[in-house]
């Protein structure tokens, strides 16, 4: 199973002055916590794209693209890219580039988004919501297979007899996941198309995601796809310490990033009862020591059989001090911890 870390570039606001940290200083501090990712052995280290002042990345394809020069072997993904109001060939071409950068590292994590404002932002209509992302994966998986481009949708101009450049390294393909919140349908889609899944588990209780787990592998054999080849992640909001009082107290930011999306939406607010909760063997947060977040991570194991996990950290923008301790030791001893379980069931 790869382990891996996931950010959106959380930025804390100021209470005085009600205004976000400095976004640079914030994008600075990912690229080191990047390399640190990097060099204590994790697989994979992912950024997800949004257009709100409470995000430091709009772009994930820039900030991975300066993290491939000063990485060496830890893979490069967007978590996500919101490929619905994005260019497919642009995002390719983006990716591609990342891939040679990064002599072969880079993937592409692609999604409808949780956050509507890239639609507005990019002219795209709401109402096209579903349309956008089935017509634009369509065309990325075009671009992606075939060196030479012929397309046509409804919603886009067609591409015709085009080549995309730069062709990726591995024969011009690119890995490309299909990130979802548990939808039924996006499960099928990605069971059909044979693309990896990741899903964000991010509330509630994982095993309530059982059900759509096992549909996800129903469908991939049942649209005749190699067992051995089938991917499944999931994506979760960690934070690792071996301080107790450092994890209890990660509550007020991560109650504070929960409660200022929750107003946007209706929730109510966000306890230390869900917290808590959460904490527990049976909720969706990976917060605690090394032992009890690999204990977690191994438990998903168990449930899903998944084959990679991506611990969303930035969550209500802990310090960078803090980042830099909870990326060290999920890769120093929750990854080993990990591992050497899974080594020895034969996994």
């Amino acid at each position: 199973m790869e382990l891996g870390i996931g950010m959106f570039g959380d930025l804390a606001f100021d209470p005085q002055t009600r205004k976000p940290e400095n976004a640079g200083k914030k994008l600075l501090e990912i690229l080191e916590e990047i390399k640190l990712a990097d060099e204590v052995g994790l697989d994979v280290f992912g950024l997800g794209e949004h257009h709100r002042p409470d995000y430091a990345i709009s772009s994930p394809e820039i900030v991975l693209a300066a993290a491939a020069g000063i990485t060496k072997n830890i893979k490069l993904t967007s978590t996500v890219t919101v490929l619905s109001s994005a260019e497919p060939v642009k995002v390719y071409q983006d990716f591609s580039t990342i891939d040679l950068i990064s002599s072969g590292r880079a993937e592409i994590g692609v999604g409808r988004g949780s956050f509507i404002e890239s639609f507005p932002l990019f002219g795209y209509d709401l109402k096209d919501y579903d349309k956008l992302f089935e017509e634009k994966l369509d065309l990325l998986l075009n671009i992606n297979n075939n060196e030479v481009v012929n397309w046509k949708g409804t919603l886009r101009a067609p591409v015709n007899n085009q080549t995309i450049y730069p062709r990726a390294g591995n024969n011009g393909k690119l890995p490309i996941w299909i990130a979802v919140g548990g939808t039924p349908q996006s499960v099928v889609r990605a069971a059909k198309l044979g693309l990896p899944l990741m899903v964000a588990i991010i509330g509630g209780m994982p095993i309530q995601f059982q059900q759509l787990m096992d549909y996800y592998k129903q469908e991939w054999v049942r649209y005749e796809h190699d067992p051995k080849q089938l991917q499944l992640g999931i994506h979760s909001h960690t934070f690792v310490s071996n301080d107790s009082a450092v994890a209890d107290g990660y509550y007020f930011n991560y109650a504070a990033q929960i409660n200022r999306i929750g107003r946007e939406r209706g929730w109510g607010p966000y306890s230390k009862e869900q917290y808590n909760g959460g904490r527990s063997k049976e909720g969706a947060l990976f917060i605690g020591d090394p032992n009890e977040v690999a204990d977690k991570i191994l438990y998903m194991h168990e449930l899903f059989g998944i084959t990679r996990f991506i611990a969303h950290m930035d969550v209500g923008a802990p310090s960078h001090e803090q980042m830099m301790k909870s990326v060290e030791l999920f890769g120093t001893k929750v990854a080993p911890i990990v591992r050497k379980a899974l080594g020895k069931q034969g996994l």
